[in-house]
């Protein structure tokens, strides 16, 4: 799929015309780059200015009401819901880094973001997205473990582990964004500066290279795809083992809670995983503006607004704090 990519970009055994060579010492010039514009009627632009507010504003409501329940609520201080607190701190940072920039350019009628601004963009949005899926792998064993080795759950996940997983998802993930930002913004560009995306994405900004360059990072996100593929196995792996115990639990009430809190990780992990890996490893042949559009939205705005809704709907013990919370704040405001 790649080489054949590859073979269609660098044609000519990656030969690189005179006037290409005098573009590529001419790309560290490049001081912004024109992001995607959804419309170009002014009407267009407000729907998109007030669509994507609302979603923006379901997100940080959703996320901020888990964030503040798991906080104040000493029945929610279980490692379950202190990763369900990591992961809502990651999915507002991660629609904060991409959805106000792109409210901004449909309200101000502006395509243009700086090149310092587009590099901090991309390393933020893949810091964040890349420790939300160590993140969903770490639930996913807390899952299991909840489930299928009950009696050691206090010494698997006690404090300390919890501690220390946590902060190899926070840190895997920034290394992860610094190795991807320093290499995708080493390449030299001599495709313009215009990205068919929202927000800066890798895959975008390595359209505009016009180097063999390109293939460092090409091969870079397939590694990393090999990565995360890993991380995707496990969870399975351990849904499989984690159904298996399920079912043969005798009570149908025990039956069904254990399936409503594993269920809705499960579909926000299938929903992230399968747009981000389509998005970064799609065959070029397939790719359209209009597609990469959706696929980008489906990844990036779509779980972190939906996430809280999820595990609200489906948890009881949660549904039961917000509650209190609501009735604290209505007590306060009398």
């Amino acid at each position: 799929m790649w080489r054949t990519f590859a073979e269609n970009h660098f044609k000519d055994g990656y030969q690189v015309t005179h006037a290409q060579r005098q573009q590529m010492s001419n790309s560290s010039s490049i001081t912004q780059f024109l992001l995607l514009a959804f419309a170009d009627t002014r009407e267009l632009q407000l729907l998109h200015f007030w669509l994507f507010l609302g979603i923006y504003l379901a997100a940080l409501l959703g996320n901020g009401l888990i964030i503040t329940a798991v906080a104040c609520d000493h029945r929610l201080h279980t490692p379950m819901y202190f990763f369900l607190l990591n992961l809502s701190l990651i999915d507002l940072g991660s629609i904060s880094t991409t959805v106000p920039k792109s409210m901004a350019s449909s309200l101000w009628d502006t395509r243009a973001i700086l090149y310092s601004r587009c590099a901090a963009q991309l390393f933020l949005f893949t810091f964040l997205m890349s420790a939300e899926l160590y993140l969903l792998t770490i639930m996913a064993y807390d899952r299991y473990v909840a489930i299928c080795k009950p009696l050691h759950y206090g010494t698997l996940l006690g404090s300390r582990p919890c501690l220390k997983m946590a902060a190899a998802a926070w840190g895997s993930g920034f290394l992860n964004a610094v190795l991807h930002t320093a290499n995708t913004f080493s390449i030299p560009l001599c495709q313009g500066n215009a990205l068919d995306q929202f927000f800066c994405e890798i895959p975008q900004i390595l359209k505009l290279s016009c180097s063999a360059a390109y293939l460092r990072e090409v091969w870079l996100l397939v590694v990393s795809s090999f990565h995360f593929l890993g991380c995707f196995v496990f969870i399975v792996l351990s849904y499989v083992q984690i159904f298996r115990a399920v079912l043969r639990i005798p009570s149908e009430q025990g039956r069904h809670k254990a399936f409503s809190t594993c269920l809705p990780h499960l579909a926000v992990v299938s929903l992230f995983l399968t747009t981000g890996t389509f998005a970064y490893l799609k065959p070029p042949s397939i790719s359209s503006p209009s597609m990469d559009l959706v696929v980008a939205v489906l990844y990036s705005l779509v779980p972190p607004a939906v996430n809280p809704l999820i595990y609200s709907m489906r948890n009881q013990d949660l549904r039961d704090a917000l509650r209190k919370l609501f009735q604290y704040i209505l007590l306060q405001q009398q």
